[in-house]
């Protein structure tokens, strides 16, 4: 018989209420046995409207839960260390929302506490997972461009209301994401070329604060090399004059062309080909990616998104932003 899992979350805000929480409820062999808040009223509310048996205002209860086999931590990431070296502790099963955590540094931490204990550990670059984006790695792993020469992605955006009003925003405060909306929304898409093109060897930028709304950077571009001999380039500008999202993958015999949060057509273009793909997300958002969990635990595949994984994709940002 398979083995099932109870997950607990750690952190039930708006990310999980769609995105991820049901996944867990609808995957074979799961169950969301437990929730946690700071405020107990709204771990409650949480625990009712999603039908969850148990819920905490203490993220240690929920860890050391012996009915708690699995914990998937949802917080800002400034807290992830503290909460997934808890969770390696107790030996159980962790999920860590990306980014893995504010610094290359802690999740070499997190992912050594992990591996010496031998327990698997994920990370939520659930678009690694999703059907639109493997459909441009089986384009790419089939050769329809030829060899990759250079990727390109340019994202960039007006400030928010929130940015604008100046109001606390955790998203833009550096103590919790140094490179504030680039640690949130750049993470995804370099973590995606990582998956189609190998890990990157080198890579530098130039992280600046233009708008002097927040104390994160704002503005960035980056160069970087694949192992595979590709080059990349990004620029991402979060006080720019319209929204922008768009990824240009340059072969030897055509392109693809995407974007990594739009729901837009991916388009491959050759000599022999012109084809158009609007391929729609699930409902929830991480549901591939959490049934590729429960299928890597039963030893049927090897989730795309691991610990190690996530911690190359965080050495990625931080030198873009600067850091080394």
């Amino acid at each position: 018989m398979a083995k099932q899992y109870k997950w607990g979350i750690i952190g039930c805000g708006n990310v999980t209420e769609l995105k991820s929480g049901p996944a867990y409820k609808k995957t074979e062999n799961f169950e969301l046995h437990a929730v946690m808040r700071r405020n107990l009223d709204k771990a409650e509310d949480y625990a009712k409207r999603h039908k969850v048996p148990k819920f905490y205002n203490d993220a240690s209860a929920l860890i050391n839960d012996p009915e708690i086999n699995a914990v998937y931590i949802a917080t800002p990431p400034d807290s992830h260390k503290e909460y997934a070296l808890q969770v390696a502790a107790a030996g159980k099963i962790c999920c860590i929302e990306k980014p893995m955590a504010p610094s290359f540094e802690e999740c070499q931490e997190i992912n050594e506490a992990f591996q010496e204990k031998n327990i698997p550990l994920f990370v939520a670059y659930y678009r690694r997972s999703l059907p639109r984006f493997e459909q441009i790695k089986s384009w790419l792993q089939e050769s329809k461009i030829g060899a990759v020469r250079h990727v390109n992605w340019m994202y960039t955006r007006t400030p928010s209301p929130v940015d604008l009003s100046e109001a606390y925003n955790w998203r833009t405060d550096e103590k919790i994401a140094p490179g504030g909306y680039f640690d949130d929304l750049a993470s995804h898409g370099m973590d995606l070329f990582v998956h189609f093109f190998g890990e990157i060897t080198t890579a530098n930028g130039i992280a600046v604060s233009q708008q002097n709304l927040y104390t994160a950077k704002d503005a960035i571009v980056g160069n970087w090399l694949h192992s595979n001999g590709a080059t990349g380039s990004g620029t991402w500008n979060f006080g720019a004059d319209a929204r922008v999202d768009k990824v240009e993958i340059i072969g030897t015999k055509g392109k693809i062309t995407f974007s990594v949060f739009d729901e837009a057509p991916i388009c491959l273009q050759t000599e022999t080909e012109n084809i158009s793909l609007t391929i729609e997300h699930p409902e929830n958002v991480q549901l591939y990616h959490v049934n590729n969990m429960e299928a890597h635990l039963s030893g049927k595949a090897i989730h795309p998104s691991t610990g190690k994984s996530a911690m190359h994709t965080s050495w990625v940002l931080d030198k873009l932003l600067g850091k080394y």
